[in-house]
């Protein structure tokens, strides 16, 4: 199972749509806030589902700060990253990850790609999209019998 991440996109949807088109086979797409309107627009786009998290400047309530899906035996964690206050670390989210059983966390906010393992949780941030990030990148997360993977991979460069 393929899942690709996204995350503050500030409004670049011609590089996000750039990405899912580009990973087609992906069984899941995750946009972790930071404009759900670019959410909405790859699904009007592209006719596919997009899980959309809120995050600090999505202005509407209309979609959850947070939420956890079950894919293939594996309890994954999806939020924006603020509410957590990962820009000072992930103490707090490590302990929120622990309170809802995750085996996965995926969260964006800090505009800073990583992967790291903690306490047995893989902990997953596809870092930015905005225009002007200094190194744009998304994520894509593997799940093959329930066995996760992850790779951060950079965004492709738009032709002059």
């Amino acid at each position: 199972m393929k899942v690709v991440i996204l995350s503050d996109t500030h409004g670049n949807q011609t590089l996000a749509l750039s990405i899912v088109e580009a990973n087609g086979d992906a069984d899941h797409i995750v946009h972790l806030g930071d404009e759900t309107d670019d959410a909405c627009f790859l699904e009007d786009v592209t006719g596919r589902t997009v899980v959309k998290i809120g995050g600090n400047c999505d202005c509407t309530a209309r979609y959850p700060r947070e939420v956890t899906l079950d894919l293939e035996g594996r309890s994954i964690l999806i939020t924006h990253g603020d509410l957590y206050n990962v820009k000072a670390g992930k103490e707090r989210l490590k302990k929120r990850a622990h309170e809802v059983k995750a085996d996965i966390v995926l969260y964006g906010h800090t505009h800073l790609a990583s992967i790291e393992e903690i306490d047995g949780i893989l902990f997953v941030n596809p870092g930015c999209l905005k225009k002007g990030c200094e190194e744009p990148s998304y994520a894509v997360l593997t799940l093959e019998n329930g066995v996760p993977s992850a790779e951060i991979i950079p965004a492709p460069t738009p032709h002059p």
